[in-house]
């Protein structure tokens, strides 16, 4: 994290640029020179600089050209350049910096309290987890380790003749999801504070789904600067990243339903996985939009599971 934009080049943005457009091009600019890490909803610079301006300016992505030649206040002025600082400076992911993230068509509140949205598993959400679940048929789901309580909402969404209950064992999180649920509105999902099935009601559900915390040691010694904004609780489990996947993988069965699904999201710890669980057949799920380490069990393949 060499590269540190300078106020004196901050104030020179202050005074000489004018509109939005002016901004979008200066900031692209700058966060090419940073070399900044992507990963929390862009995957490139000129679509950050885009969305640090837009979202800041609390326009659409779609906002009409001819408004691109709009002139900004000095107060928004104030804002964007902050913003830009500290997504340079202190390399914060830019939805701490704008309290805004995106998953499956849904805006989101975040802060440093929960990871920011990502999964890969909102794909399947968005397809209602067809064709390993007849839809119609699903009365109950379970998320656990929700964090921002994106992935159960989504669910609660998709389904909504649905319960949907989630669980994360950090109370600030729970804290962020409940903030979602009231601004979505989605009355048919209920967040609980548990330790993974521990505080969960004990009933059984016909999808589990959950992204637990999975990086392993050796790539979080290595992880870009970004990802270390975010809570470590939501990000780091053991050694090889599979301690909160192995508890899981125990207690799943005795919650799911006879047709149940359990879907969990691994990410580069599959490989790991797969080591620790050798005759246990995984199926490993395909994304059109892209993302990787996400498996699927039945409720009989779980009980190939050996305590």
């Amino acid at each position: 994290m060499s590269y540190q934009i300078s106020s004196s080049i901050l104030e020179q943005a202050l005074k000489e640029l004018v509109t939005i457009q002016d901004f979008v091009r200066w900031t692209y600019s700058r966060f090419e020179e940073a070399e900044l890490f992507y990963g929390h909803g862009t995957d490139n610079a000129w679509d950050e600089a885009v969305a640090l301006v837009l979202q800041s300016l609390n326009l659409p992505f779609d906002v009409p050209d001819n408004l691109l030649t709009s002139k900004i206040t000095s107060n928004e002025k104030q804002i964007i350049i902050e913003r830009i600082s500290r997504r340079i400076n202190e390399r914060t992911p830019l939805p701490y910096l704008t309290h805004k993230a995106y998953f499956c068509g849904s805006e989101y509140y975040v802060d440093e309290r929960v990871l920011v949205p990502r999964s890969p598993i909102g794909e399947l959400i968005e397809n209602n987890f067809q064709p390993w679940v007849a839809p119609e048929q699903v009365t109950q789901i379970l998320d656990l380790c929700t964090g921002s309580g994106c992935i159960a909402i989504a669910c609660g969404q998709y389904f909504p003749d649905a319960l949907v209950d989630a669980g994360d064992i950090s109370a600030d999180c729970i804290a962020v999801a409940e903030i979602n649920r009231l601004r979505l509105q989605q009355d048919n999902v209920a967040f609980y504070l548990a330790d993974l099935f521990e505080g969960i009601p004990d009933k059984k559900y016909d999808i589990i789904v959950s992204n637990p915390p999975y990086v392993d040691e050796e790539d979080f010694a290595e992880i870009p600067a970004e990802f270390l904004a975010e809570p470590e609780l939501g990000l780091v489990s053991g050694d090889d990243g599979l301690d909160l996947t192995r508890k899981l993988l125990a207690q799943a069965a005795d919650y799911l339903s006879d047709q149940g699904v359990l879907i969990v999201e691994v990410g580069n710890s599959a490989a790991a996985l797969e080591e620790s669980f050798p005759d246990i057949p995984f199926t490993w799920l395909e994304f059109s939009r892209g993302g990787h380490g996400v498996f699927l069990l039945t409720k009989e393949q779980l009980k190939l599971i050996q305590p």
